[in-house]
């Protein structure tokens, strides 16, 4: 890795939990055995335009895009007032984690698996104060 901002694969269910992953690169060779390994086949899927995704059909999973390079970013697909087709989720996600890293700036490439860890479990165990840290504890000890 030798690009300044690794790239970094994010998976998270609705209501749900966040997996993390830090790539070497972005290529679907690469998030394939991710996904086949993190995300029940058969599970529809929802990303935007991006190429990588292309063949999530291919690998058993169901796949809705959004395609923000038109302007587009949630889908009413059935007429009911409720957007279903969105990736705002993951897209709120990242800005949780943008705005928390950046204090931290600077941070090594050996380092952010520790930080991205960190604040998957945070995020999952979606404890604050005492209660995370008897979670952080918890985890530790098991």
């Amino acid at each position: 890795m030798e690009k300044e901002k690794p790239p970094i694969l994010g998976l998270i269910e609705r209501g749900g939990q966040v997996i993390l992953h830090m790539l070497s690169n972005v290529q679907q060779r690469t998030i394939e055995p991710l996904i086949r390994h993190d995300i029940a086949p058969g599970t529809l899927v929802h990303t935007d335009e991006y190429a990588i995704y292309s063949r999530l059909e291919q690998w058993g999973y169901p796949h809705k895009t959004v395609c923000h390079g038109r302007g587009e970013y949630a889908r009413d697909e059935d007429g009911d007032g409720f957007c279903e087709v969105h990736v705002n989720t993951i897209e709120g996600f990242w800005s949780l984690l943008r705005s928390w890293l950046r204090p931290h700036r600077g941070i090594s490439q050996e380092k952010l698996p520790h930080y991205l860890g960190f604040f998957q479990f945070v995020h999952n165990a979606r404890r604050r104060g005492k209660a995370l840290l008897n979670a952080l504890i918890a985890g530790i000890v098991s």
